[in-house]
């Protein structure tokens, strides 16, 4: 048995003249999932190639699923996600998924951009400084969060906590929400999908689900998004989601 015809193009397309070694020592768990994941899954939903892809890369990083990533990026980079979008993938997992998780996914991702001839470093994104960072990252904190709701997070934290909300404000937000290279509302979704792809992080997921329809992602992409993500992070973490999106978004 083999995937069906419209796995193996839709597979094709993604990963033109890629042979697994899999479809040779596991075939039928490659035909189901292929069959699944590239064909019945595909079928849902508007999600367009590159933010498929890119959502993708995102819960991989945090599934700390890195030689699926290096298969995946290939899969980006021909779909047309450019080199500056994939950086800023990785960029913005540091502050949720850590440095320490992030560091190789950052060493794989410029062997495979220098392996394809694209020079590094890439051109900056960065738009604040060390002066400005706090500010603007408040701002956009602000906008993409809600003001009141950040209001009350300072208001709530006792003094020996308030540096925490600081560095959310300096730090996750200055240093990464305000670069260039991908907008606020894909940036919503890549951290939504590391969220619900870490696991334990309902909490978070609840926020940025709000956070999403802040920016205008409402629930059916959402949805979509969590429909794409399935074959790759599992059915648990992806029923978590879709319980914290209708406590938040309900139908």
């Amino acid at each position: 048995m083999a995937p069906n015809e419209r796995a193996r193009k839709n597979h094709d397309e993604l990963f033109p003249g890629h042979v697994s070694t899999l479809a040779a020592t596991d075939p039928e768990l490659i035909e189901t999932f292929d069959n699944f994941a590239f064909d019945e899954v595909l079928r849902h939903g508007d999600l367009d190639a590159r933010t498929r892809l890119m959502v993708q890369l995102a819960a991989m990083i945090a599934c700390q699923a890195l030689g699926e990533y290096r298969v995946m990026l290939g899969a980006a980079l021909a779909v047309g996600v450019t080199p500056i979008e994939i950086k800023e993938i990785v960029y913005q997992a540091v502050p949720y998924v850590g440095m320490a998780k992030v560091f190789d996914f950052i060493h794989a991702t410029n062997e495979v951009l220098a392996e394809r001839g694209v020079a590094l470093p890439l051109p900056r994104q960065s738009t604040t400084t060390p002066e400005t960072r706090a500010q603007m990252g408040l701002a956009v904190q602000k906008q993409i969060v809600g003001g009141d709701v950040i209001d009350a997070l300072y208001a709530a934290a006792p003094d020996d906590l308030q540096h925490i909300q600081r560095y959310l404000s300096a730090n996750c937000f200055g240093d990464h929400y305000t670069r260039t290279g991908v907008d606020a509302p894909t940036r919503e979704l890549l951290t939504f999908s590391m969220l619900v792809a870490l696991g334990g992080c309902e909490a978070q997921v609840k926020g940025h689900v709000a956070a999403n329809l802040n920016v205008g992602n409402g629930r059916a992409r959402l949805i979509d998004v969590l429909t794409q993500l399935l074959p790759f992070i599992g059915y648990p973490r992806t029923l978590n989601a879709l319980r914290v999106l209708g406590e938040v978004a309900a139908p």
